[in-house]
């Protein structure tokens, strides 16, 4: 417990420090009240910054390595760990607090503002190493982490140093104080992350500017407030280093798009006509002029390949589709290219789309690659599109609605779409499908993953209906929207689909008789893929839940 300084005896000597000490109060230029209310100003700030470039940490590694658990848990866990260990190191500047703060802020700032585009630049540029460098990004976010959870672990016994210099008062008001300041900056700055600095800037820019505020902040606490502590080549030495800290992220700001572009091309190839950040995921278009075939990827993964996605959506949609298929529910399938294979079977009286990202279905319907490649599903006036989280959407739906109900929807493997492949996902989807009606669920490839195929497949049947299993398989990297990020990754991405048709009674994967001919898929290669996925089987897979998922 720090102590108040008992009052010098008469006609003593007052305490004397040297510049940059901490041995009697600080020489301010504002009243003391004024200075700890900036004090706390700063720290509140600080905080706000510190929490920015966690929050952009975990996003960009959700993003880059998928999985957003386990990636949360990385960043999290090691960024409070260092932050202990950063406060015990800082107990050694503390009779340079002032000036530790100020080198702190800097160095903060700098490997905070640039670890986004660090972060970004190994994976783009590296990522298809291999060797040694196959892990490149996950050290990298570990080392990030390390760091800056070091540097904001050392504020806080350096901002009570400041404090206690410019009035003492028992340990626990001043603690009480700069947790106050600090944890009010940590809701700030969670706050403004998603709602501010995503949206409107991007992740890049948005942390850049965060490093800049911080080296602004920190800068001018300790230069305006506690100038008269530092000796003059401190003074210039935080002058100029935090001048140089604003010099680089400026600059880097200045570069920001054309290192995303090209980036983009290091990840993507050198023919992305659209990239464009919806709010819901990253969405990037590649080819489709000139002949090329189009891609799509959304958040880095390939989710359409024009060179084979009619093998995927001719089995996701023709096999659900033999008998009664007048109202048609997709879910997912913003691209319109499930839509298109829908349409395509006479007696279809109407075909509702519930698709979370507006920006895919306004691509769909107008860039010509993509509403060419679907045909321009969405114009057709039989079509209605709601913008919703299929989930909650479902749970408000008509009960028996729809003879026929199709998952088009991202990998289960994904973190964000465990709850798309739950037991209470599937037990709302059988609610709405009329007597006779039929489910059918995109589930994954099934030779490189069959637990996760036939955990979703025991799912379905704990949700209360019959399953056939079935898959199908290509030629070439398939479209599968499975976690490969990396273009190394991508060209190991599994080559076969897997499937789940599902009905309140036997189903049985087959081809309208009267319906359309696929342009692909046949009666030989559909029994073929119900044959080869029923070697996979991994029997006493239990159900993935809400609560338990097991993906």
């Amino acid at each position: 417990m720090i102590e108040p300084h008992a009052p010098a005896p008469p006609r003593s000597p007052a305490p004397r420090s040297a510049p940059g000490g901490s041995d009697g109060p600080a020489r301010l230029p504002v009243r003391p009240g004024t200075g700890r209310f900036l004090v706390l100003t700063g720290a509140f700030v600080c905080a706000a910054c510190g929490l920015v470039y966690e929050l952009e940490l975990v996003a960009l590694a959700s993003y880059l390595m998928g999985d957003s658990v386990t990636q949360a848990s990385v960043v999290l866990s090691v960024m409070v760990f260092a932050m202990g260990i950063g406060s015990l190191a800082a107990k050694r500047l503390r009779r340079l607090a002032a000036a530790g703060f100020g080198a702190v802020e800097a160095t903060l700032a700098l490997i905070g503002g640039c670890s986004a585009m660090a972060l970004y630049a190994v994976f783009a540029w590296t990522g298809d190493w291999g060797g040694m460098w196959a892990d490149g990004s996950r050290c990298l976010l570990v080392a990030f982490s390390l760091a800056i959870g070091l540097l904001i672990g050392a504020e806080v016994p350096l901002l009570m140093e400041l404090i206690q210099r410019i009035r003492r008062q028992d340990a626990g008001g001043a603690v009480a104080d700069l947790f106050a300041a600090d944890y009010v900056g940590a809701l700030v700055g969670g706050l403004a992350f998603p709602f501010l600095l995503l949206p409107f800037l991007g992740q890049l820019t948005g942390t850049l500017l965060t490093g800049a505020v911080n080296t602004v902040v920190g800068a001018a606490l300790v230069l305006g407030l506690f100038r008269r502590d530092l000796t003059r080549r401190a003074r210039w030495l935080l002058l100029i280093g935090n001048g140089l800290v604003l010099v680089v992220l400026a600059s880097a700001a200045v570069l920001v798009d054309d290192f995303e572009r090209a980036a983009r091309q290091a990840m993507y190839g050198g023919d992305v006509r659209v990239a464009l950040q919806t709010g819901v995921k990253e969405v990037v278009l590649a080819g489709g002029t000139d002949g090329r075939p189009l891609d799509i990827y959304f958040d880095g993964r390939l989710r359409v390949s024009g060179r084979d996605e009619p093998r995927f959506h001719e089995a996701l949609v023709h096999p659900a589709m033999t008998g009664p298929h007048a109202r048609v529910l997709i879910l997912g399938g913003g691209d319109g290219l499930a839509v298109r294979e829908a349409l395509r079977h006479s007696g279809v009286d109407r075909v509702d789309v519930v698709e979370l990202d507006a920006e895919v279905v306004r691509l769909a319907r107008t860039d010509p690659a993509l509403s060419g490649l679907n045909e321009h599903a969405f114009g057709d006036p039989r079509v209605r599109v709601t913008t919703a989280d299929a989930f909650g959407w479902l749970r408000g739906a008509t009960p028996a609605a729809y003879d026929v109900v199709v998952s088009d929807l991202p990998d289960p493997g994904i973190t964000a779409s465990t709850k798309l492949y739950s037991q209470e996902f599937y037990g709302l989807a059988r609610r709405v499908l009329a007597p006779g009606g039929r489910l059918v669920v995109h589930a994954g490839p099934v030779a490189s993953g069959p637990r996760v195929y036939w955990t979703v497949e025991a799912t379905v049947r704990a949700a209360g209906l019959r399953t056939a299993p079935y898959g199908t398989g290509t030629r070439r990297a398939s479209a599968d929207a499975g976690p490969g990020r990396t273009p190394a990754e991508r060209a190991r991405a599994p080559r076969d689909w897997g499937f789940v048709l599902a009905a309140r009674t036997a189903p049985r994967p087959r081809l309208d008789p009267d319906g359309p001919r696929p342009s692909v898929l046949t009666e030989a290669s559909l029994a073929a893929g119900e044959r080869a996925a029923r070697r996979t089987r991994i029997a006493g897979l239990p159900a993935s839940t809400l609560v338990h998922p097991r993906y």
